[in-house]
């Protein structure tokens, strides 16, 4: 079995950047808002895209948690999908992938 502690490094990095970030996020969306109807429509659009990126960061969020339970079950590194190991260039550029690029792509495997 491989180690995957630089892997396992690389996605408690991302888990705690994306929460900060997130939490920056979630404090601009709570902050109040402007009496002049001509700022609430620009804060009503800057909200929109704080809301797009609290999303994001909390779906990137679920992503990395997924993978670091994959990782304490011992399924790290295989492909949920054909069982094959995903290529350790794939996990180190996307540690919380959990489809091999084969079938991340939709390609089948040569047997």
């Amino acid at each position: 079995m491989s180690d995957y502690s630089q892997q396992e490094q690389q996605l408690l990095r991302l888990r705690d950047e994306l929460q900060q970030r997130l939490d920056a996020v979630n404090r601009d969306l709570s902050r109040s808002h402007s009496a002049d109807s001509e700022e609430r429509a620009t804060e009503r659009e800057n909200d929109d895209t704080l809301n797009s990126l609290a999303a994001e960061a909390q779906d990137q969020l679920t992503q990395i948690n997924r993978a670091l339970e994959r990782m304490h079950a011992g399924q790290y590194g295989h492909c949920e999908k054909c069982g094959q190991s995903i290529d350790t260039g794939r996990l180190q550029a996307v540690p919380f992938a959990t489809l091999c690029i084969r079938c991340a792509e939709g390609s089948p495997h040569a047997h």
